[in-house]
């Protein structure tokens, strides 16, 4: 099975970038979408952005999109999400996920296996 470690979060300034990276190991991670998801304290679950399993398609929530990308370099089994123009309201920890049978889409009980989380926080 395969299992999922993130990093490159931290602090950062609203209007700064960060690039978050999901370290993948399992034989079988290119036969997986991948989607990245966050939560904020008192919050639910929420979708960021989803990739398939070649990285030709992706899909992003309204929130975030034309400021965060997600791509993927399955020689590297390694998923990223690119995040600019950040603002206050984007803090929360940052999940990597992966979904077998899918696309990469919105639905988080679609996704079998989970990495440990990733802290970003951005201030006014």
């Amino acid at each position: 099975q395969v299992q999922l470690v993130e990093s490159g979060g931290g602090l950062v300034q609203a209007g700064g970038s960060l690039r978050l990276s999901c370290a993948a190991s399992g034989r079988t991670y290119s036969n997986y979408a991948m989607g990245w998801f966050r939560q904020a304290q008192g919050k639910e679950r929420e979708f960021v952005a989803g990739i398939n399993r070649s990285g030709g398609s992706t899909n992003y929530a309204n929130s975030v999109k034309g400021r965060f990308t997600i791509s993927r370099d399955n020689a590297k089994n390694t998923v990223y999400l690119q995040m600019n123009s950040l603002k206050p309201e984007d803090t929360a920890v940052y999940y990597c996920a992966a979904d077998i049978g899918g696309s990469g889409g919105s639905n988080r009980y679609a996704y079998e296996r989970w990495g440990q989380g990733t802290q970003v926080t951005v201030s006014s």
